[in-house]
C-alpha cells in the first residue's frame, strides 16, 4: 500500500512541477561531468571522432531498471547532436531488451534532426549477455573504432574495472555513473569526471532541459527530504517510548 502511495503521489508532484517549470525553469546547479560532456560532444564532431555509450546490462524489469532509463534518455540526446557527424556514435547494451531500445532510441535521435535516413541499425550492439562477457565484448571499441569519449552510464558492477582500463590504454575520456556500488567505486577512481549517487537520473534535464526533466530532479529532492523527515521522526518517536 505505501509503495502504491508513494507512486501516485509522485505522479502527482511530477505532473504540477512539469507545469510550474513551464513557467518558471529555475537553474541547475554545475555538475563538471555534464559541462564536459557537452563540450565533448561538440569536439568529437569537430574532429571527426565518435562518442561510446556503454549502457551496461541492466534489465527494465527489475530493480536496475532506472539507471537503464537515465542511459537512454542520455543516449537520445547524443544521437541527435551527433547525426551530422562523419562518426557516428555507438552505444553497447548487455541485455536483450535493452540492446533493442538502445537502437529504437538510437533512431529516434536520427529522425528528430531529420536525418533518419543516415540511421544504420549497427549502430546500436548487444557485446554480451553476462556482466563480464559484456565488457569483453565492449572492450576493443575505444582502441579501434577512433573513440573520443566513453560514456558509461547504467547497471555496471566490478566488470566496470575491465572498460575502464580500455579507455585508459586507448587514452580517451572517460564519463561514467551507475547504481552499483562496487562499479562507483571504481569509476570514482578511474574516470576523469564520475558521477556520484542519484546525479546518474540528471542527465537527460542537464542535456535537454525540458520541464518535465527538471521536475523530475525537484521531485527527487522532495522525496529525498521526506525520507529524512520520516527517519528523524521513527527516531524521536522511538526515544520518546512512543514503539
Amino acid at each position: 500500500m505505501i509503495p502504491l502511495s508513494a507512486l501516485i503521489l509522485a505522479i502527482f508532484l511530477l505532473g504540477v512541477i512539469t507545469i510550474w517549470k513551464r513557467r518558471s525553469p529555475g537553474t541547475l546547479r554545475q555538475i563538471p561531468a555534464f559541462t564536459r560532456l557537452a563540450r565533448t560532444i561538440g569536439l568529437s564532431i569537430e574532429d571527426g571522432k565518435r562518442l561510446h555509450i556503454a549502457l551496461g546490462h541492466g534489465g527494465l524489469f527489475d530493480a536496475r531498471g532506472g539507471s537503464a532509463l537515465a542511459g537512454l534518455a542520455l543516449l537520445r540526446k547524443i544521437a541527435e547532436r551527433t547525426s551530422v557527424s562523419d562518426m557516428p556514435s555507438v552505444a553497447t547494451a548487455g541485455d536483450p531488451t535493452l540492446g533493442l531500445l538502445t537502437q529504437d532510441t538510437l533512431q529516434a535521435g536520427y529522425q528528430a534532426a531529420d536525418v533518419g535516413e543516415a540511421y544504420v541499425h549497427t549502430m546500436g550492439r548487444i557485446t554480451g549477455l553476462t556482466p563480464f562477457s559484456y565488457s569483453a565484448g565492449t572492450m576493443h571499441i575505444p582502441q579501434n573504432e577512433n573513440v573520443s569519449t566513453n560514456i558509461l552510464l547504467g547497471h555496471l558492477g566490478p566488470e566496470t574495472a575491465l572498460l575502464v582500463e580500455a579507455s585508459d590504454r586507448a587514452g580517451t575520456t572517460l564519463i561514467g555513473a551507475t547504481d552499483d556500488l562496487a562499479g562507483q567505486s571504481i569509476l570514482f577512481a578511474g574516470s576523469q569526471e564520475p558521477l556520484i549517487g542519484e546525479e546518474l537520473f540528471a542527465a537527460g534535464a542537464y542535456l535537454n532541459a525540458e520541464p518535465a526533466h527538471l521536475a523530475s530532479l525537484t521531485v527527487q529532492d522532495l522525496f529525498r527530504w521526506l525520507i529524512i523527515l520520516a527517519l528523524l521522526a521513527g527516531s524521536a518517536a522511538k526515544f520518546l517510548g512512543v514503539f
